[in-house]
């Protein structure tokens, strides 16, 4: 449409940060690269499916033609500059979004008239919701759309909190929207392939359907304005620049959600967007008042997330809220004092170096070793109550992998390059099981695990080998048994003698271990007592079936001892002989972890979630809406920790991407038959596989 204006003049906002959200495969990154095209900051507009976009950059989003993780650039149009932050739609990236989000001053939520995806769209409104940004939704696609845009909105308001306000219709020729009729400005246009639309009249044919879309958009704007909603029932038209003023108010209080329409692969209906950017989005003095910073006082910033280089060390993206910050300024965080070293600018992959950066501005800020995403930092050194741990919480994992490097001289820098990958991405959880002797790395799912694997090998050179985390099975007995405990050795000078009487009985599920002693006549002296109990426990590392046993009491009844040869260790040897010979007889039983397991799903999925539970030795404990999620259902199950393995690839399959389920251990329960004979066969097979090779 050219360079025409709005009937009000934009204020002075300083550069603006927006966020570019939406479900997986909606076309944000696409949307960013029509952005950037059409203000000039890229030569022209480049293509995901061809790698040559500005976003999806690195190696692993354009092997997987998604967004892994999030990308900023930054364009100037008319007079005013705009980072856009392009953050991913897959609920397993989704973590990142949470450290930004509340730094940003609006968010366009690129989206589709599909009902498939409706779920996920309601996981990306609910972030923005919770985080009190402003939003507006970009219905992308428009071009292709099948069905009419106001049943499109009806399809999309059951995800939106936020009553959905509808800005544009299409303008329809032989079934293809060829443009779009702006309700605000009462004006049509006509789309031109990767160029400003052109103005024409409004078709004679879409009058009608103006008038009732443009009135729609009145009444719920005069939902938060006596004096329109008086004007609209005197039948007298607002003054457009009134309309524009609560347009500009609603959204920037989240009262509405404005949604606009157009073709990010065409560039279509991107000026429009950008000028309501330009003249209804908040600036940085809203976004410092929802996060409780100061408009005076030392510069402040926000960390929104952390990339390590290879070359140029730690970097900390983070979003300048008050004053300026320069390279080799000092700054402070909730976990430690840093010096700024280098400052610089980011396209995409690329990174520039810069002397400082200004209020408003989203850079890169070189070796803050103790900052991390989500942080406030707060320059020269002066605390002013901003430099607070804001980080997100981290999300419950869904999926695990166990690791084991190729060399065992890797074992270093795996740990290393891993503390790394964890600092890039909290929800990336890697632990070292001492108990199962496995390194194990938890998160979000199939492709998050992935891409973290595929950045291990590629960025710090370090390639393992993956299996399924080995599931700690214990053992109990089910009868009381009485044995002696003796043990004997002579073998010159002082010898060794211990020898005990333990009643061994099994205990409630879950009380632990208990020992006690009912020994008469100093059969067994006091000062042994402690000893008899660690080789008691030291029998209970490795029961009969080769696993950890639990829940038993032993009670030392009886023995003998020797003024001279007897000896602690003596006494805990005969212990431990005596309790592994007692859990041998006394009926020695499997028992396998389970979980007690809450499965969120849209309703319509609600069948096959149970499907997948009783698919997996599961039950079903209770079900029903889940609270504050309209048209989602939760689940209450108990799943046995070794049939979870791939249940969240399965859920998300069958839920769009959009189901989830948060576990957490629940009881120990007896495993049987076949099923117990085969689960102790393989754990000696690993066992002797394991002793072979050293």
């Amino acid at each position: 449409m050219g360079d025409t204006t709005f009937p009000h003049e934009a204020r002075a906002c300083g550069p603006r940060l927006i966020a570019l959200a939406g479900p997986f495969q909606c076309g944000k990154t696409t949307l960013l690269e029509a952005l950037l095209a059409h203000a000039g900051a890229i030569p022209k507009q480049g293509s995901v499916g061809e790698g040559s976009s500005v976003g999806d950059a690195s190696p692993e989003a354009r092997a997987h033609r998604m967004s892994v993780e999030s990308n900023v650039a930054t364009l100037d149009y008319m007079g005013d500059r705009y980072t856009f932050i392009d953050l991913p739609g897959s609920v397993e990236f989704v973590h990142e979004a949470r450290n930004i989000l509340p730094a940003v001053d609006a968010a366009v939520v690129v989206c589709e008239a599909d009902a498939r995806k409706v779920p996920a769209l309601q996981l990306t409104l609910r972030g923005l919701e919770e985080a009190g940004v402003p939003h507006l939704l970009f219905l992308n696609k428009i071009d292709g759309a099948t069905i009419d845009v106001r049943h499109a909105l009806a399809i999309l308001q059951p995800a939106s909190r936020t009553p959905l306000l509808l800005r544009q219709i299409p303008i329809w020729s032989n079934g293809v929207a060829v443009g779009f009729i702006d309700l605000a400005l009462e004006r049509a246009y006509v789309y031109r392939e990767h160029a400003p639309s052109g103005v024409i009249a409004i078709p004679k044919d879409e009058a009608a359907s103006e008038k009732e879309a443009r009135y729609t958009m009145l009444e719920r704007l005069a939902d938060y304005d006596d004096t329109l909603m008086e004007e609209l029932i005197s039948d007298i038209e607002p003054p457009r620049d009134q309309v524009f003023d609560d347009l500009t108010k609603e959204l920037r209080a989240g009262l509405v959600a404005p949604v606009f329409i157009g073709s990010a692969e065409r560039g279509a209906g991107v000026t429009r967007l950008l000028k309501a950017l330009r003249h209804e989005a908040p600036g940085i003095a809203e976004t410092r008042a929802r996060l409780g910073v100061l408009d005076s006082g030392p510069p402040v910033a926000r960390i929104l997330r952390t990339v390590h280089t290879s070359h140029g060390g730690k970097l900390s993206v983070a979003r300048i809220l008050r004053g300026v910050i320069a390279d080799g300024q000092t700054v402070v965080s909730a976990h430690g004092d840093d010096r700024v070293s280098g400052v610089s600018r980011l396209m995409g992959a690329n990174i520039s170096k810069a002397s400082d950066a200004r209020e408003g501005d989203v850079v890169a800020l070189g070796r803050l070793e103790h900052a991390h995403a989500g942080d406030t930092v707060v320059a020269d050194g002066k605390a002013d109550g901003g430099a607070l741990a804001t980080r997100a919480a981290i999300p419950v994992p869904v999926h695990a992998l166990a690791l084991a490097v190729k060399d065992r001289k890797d074992e270093m820098r795996l740990a290393a390059a891993m503390a790394k990958l964890v600092d890039e991405d909290p929800s990336l959880i890697f632990v070292h099981d001492q108990e199962m002797s496995q390194i194990k790395l938890f998160g979000q799912g199939e492709m998050h695990l992935r891409v973290a694997l595929e950045r291990l090998q590629s960025r710090f050179g370090v390639t393992v080998d993956v299996s399924r985390p080995t599931v700690a099975y214990r053992e109990t007995i089910r009868h009381k048994v009485t044995v002696r405990g003796r043990h004997k050795k002579q073998s010159g000078g002082h010898g060794q003698f211990g020898d005990v009487v333990l009643e061994v009985a099994p205990r409630g599920r879950g009380e632990g271990f208990a020992f006690a002693e009912r020994v008469h006549g100093g059969a067994v002296p006091r000062q042994y007592f402690s000893s008899v109990e660690s080789g008691c426990q030291d029998a209970m590392a490795h029961g009969p079936l080769g696993f950890p046993v639990v829940d038993v009491e032993a009670v030392l009844t009886d023995g003998s001892y020797h003024t001279v040869d007897s000896s602690d260790m003596a006494f805990r040897t005969a212990a431990r002989m005596g309790m592994s010979e007692a859990l041998g007889k006394a009926d020695p039983i499997l028992l396998e972890p389970v979980l007690a397991v809450d499965i969120f799903v849209p309703n319509d999925a609600m069948s096959r979630a149970t499907g997948l539970v009783s698919g997996r030795r599961g039950q079903i404990m209770g079900f029903g809406p889940r609270e504050g999620w309209d048209g989602w259902d939760k689940l209450e199950t108990l799943i046995p920790e070794a049939e979870m393995d791939h249940l969240i690839v399965e859920l998300r399959s069958a839920t769009a991407g959009a189901g989830f389920f948060q576990a957490r251990f629940n009881h120990l329960a007896e495993v049987v038959g076949k099923h117990a004979r085969e689960i102790v066969a393989a754990h000696a097979g690993n066992h002797a596989q394991r002793a072979a090779l050293g």
